[in-house]
């Protein structure tokens, strides 16, 4: 098969991925062999390639946003045929037997693999994962569209899991969101359908804060501009420390801050008045299954629309260069 080879991190001005011939994998007794349709484009993925996260794997084949349809299973598995759609995202698999795992916390499990990580993934022709960490994809969202939901979808809805909002609190509740890439605009369509007001923050006017209106932002700013309202929590996608501080001015007493990525450059010494009112940071990190299954059934009852931009299959280090530069409206996927 062809696939999309990290042999040593770079910056991906340097297109530091190398398409070449590899064997086609095999699935084990409790994977499924998937030919890739469409694999989505994550800032996590430069994280990987440019080497802001250790090295899990070497050489790798990034890519953790997976859409495929099944063409070979291991002898355990059962429930999925042949020619199922399914999608792989990040967690790849677990131990299942540790206090994480045995608790719903699975996404913390020391032990776990992560796709396009600590295994291969999705920048290829074919991938193998375990058949109980892939998702079946509704029938509503074609293979462009399911993408970006394995990663940046999931984490946007875990984000508003951690915010501490649920039922009734969302109607009419003030939302802040840093950073309007593929998480955010896929998280603003969630919080609007549960009833929020929601404001945006990020840099870019001509793409981004363009897209922030027309998925009915009630107000749109610059990354460090002040909403004109306080506001009752609040989601960092960009990966970006320096806006920690920024987002906690604008927070009332009681509201949470989410930090929504798996990296994050350094944090800025915080004056305690930032936080006095008990205001509260959390940290997303991973997704659990449960996580996905649940965000998956919200997104196509509301339903969710991803805005993409298609990239070949053999032009991934492009890819990469314009997510890096903040040229991609919406979501980057990568088809084959």
């Amino acid at each position: 098969m062809n696939a999309w080879i990290l042999k040593t991190p770079a910056s991906v001005d340097e297109r530091p991925l190398v398409l070449a011939e590899r064997p086609t994998p095999v699935a084990r007794e409790d994977e499924l062999l998937i030919r890739v349709s469409a694999c989505g484009i994550c800032r996590t993925d430069l994280h990987v390639v440019e080497g802001e996260l250790p090295v899990r794997l070497s050489p790798v084949i990034p890519g953790h946003q997976v859409v495929g349809r099944v063409v070979g299973r291991g002898s355990r598995v059962e429930g999925v045929e042949l020619d199922d759609r399914v999608g792989v995202a990040w967690l790849n698999r677990t131990c299942g037997g540790c206090k994480y795992c045995l608790s719903g916390r699975e996404n913390l499990c020391e032990q776990a693999l992560f796709t396009g990580w600590s295994v291969n993934g999705g920048y290829a022709e074919y991938v193998v994962a375990p058949a109980s960490f892939t998702y079946r994809i509704p029938d509503r969202f074609e293979d462009l569209n399911a993408a970006p939901l394995l990663c940046a979808g999931i984490i946007g809805y875990r984000c508003l899991r951690l915010t501490g909002l649920s039922g009734r609190e969302w109607a009419g509740g003030r939302l802040g969101i840093y950073g309007f890439g593929a998480a955010g605009h896929i998280c603003i369509q969630l919080a609007r359908a549960r009833g929020a007001e929601v404001y945006v923050c990020t840099r870019d006017r001509e793409r981004h804060q363009a897209l922030a209106h027309e998925l009915g932002a009630t107000w749109v700013g610059d990354a460090a501009e002040n909403p004109p309202v306080q506001l009752d929590t609040a989601i960092i996608f960009a990966p970006a420390g320096e806006l920690v501080p920024t987002a906690l001015k604008a927070l009332a007493k009681g509201g949470t801050l989410v930090l929504g990525g798996i990296h994050m450059s350094a944090i800025p010494p915080l004056d305690y008045s930032l936080i006095y009112g008990e205001r509260m940071i959390r940290s997303v990190a991973n997704n659990t299954r449960a996580d996905a299954q649940e965000f998956l059934i919200e997104a196509a009852r509301v339903p969710v629309r991803t805005h993409v931009q298609t990239f070949p299959f053999d032009q991934v280090n492009e890819a990469l260069m314009a997510l890096k530069n903040d040229a991609i409206r919406g979501a980057g996927v990568v088809v084959n």
